[in-house]
């Protein structure tokens, strides 16, 4: 006899609880070709080897993304409403960003679960190539949950997060940009952690 499915929260990082952290460095340094995200870019791959180019060409290194990350807060909100989730319901953090990236901002969302990927960096310090931990870490993560009889509710807002969301028994965008909701209609489309709130309560069957 199985057991009746819990939910549980898979939700994005940029985004969704913290600002996007390569908008940030775009700013920090000046290099405005760091400010395009997946919201722009769908191939990852591309993406992330021309933002190790450019880096490189830059002469910047890992510490100073890292110093860039350090000086970042999580939206305004944030951290209450991860707070309120985990109060009634697990909640995992499915990210496309790397362990060496997120320390100061998970110490600053209190510690949730995080899964992501790794960085290499070669003797001089520099990003010298990205590690994933599966090659859509996201939806896999949702299909094992799924499989372990959880119902999976999904929070995203970029093209990295479309799978995610399709493979979630629900699937919600926080704050996307246009071309994301006129591309996936299907989608839900939340614009605050209020409505986000209204519309997790109504499905939730799991609470401490």
């Amino acid at each position: 006899m199985t057991s009746k499915p819990m939910h549980i929260i898979c939700a994005d990082l940029e985004g969704v609880f913290v600002p996007e952290i390569w908008i940030n460095v775009a700013q920090q340094t000046g290099i405005e070709e760091l400010r395009l995200t997946t919201r722009d870019i769908a191939d990852y791959d591309v993406l992330m080897k021309r933002r190790i180019s450019i880096l490189y060409e830059n002469g910047l290194k890992l510490k100073d993304v890292i110093a860039v990350i350090e000086s970042m807060d999580p939206l305004e909100g944030a951290v209450e409403f991860l707070d309120w989730l985990r109060c009634r319901t697990q909640v995992i953090i499915l990210s496309d960003t790397f362990v060496q990236f997120a320390g100061p901002l998970m110490k600053k969302l209190g510690w949730p679960t995080l899964f992501c990927h790794t960085l290499s960096v070669d003797d001089e310090g520099f990003i010298a190539d990205y590690n994933l931990r599966h090659e859509n870490n996201k939806k896999a993560a949702v299909i094992s949950l799924k499989q372990l009889n959880f119902e999976v509710i999904g929070l995203g807002d970029s093209y990295n997060d479309i799978d995610m969301l399709k493979a979630s028994d629900m699937g919600i965008l926080f704050h996307p940009p246009e071309n994301v909701t006129k591309e996936f209609p299907e989608f839900p489309v939340s614009r605050s952690y209020n409505d986000l709130k209204r519309m997790i309560e109504d499905v939730l069957v799991f609470t401490y």
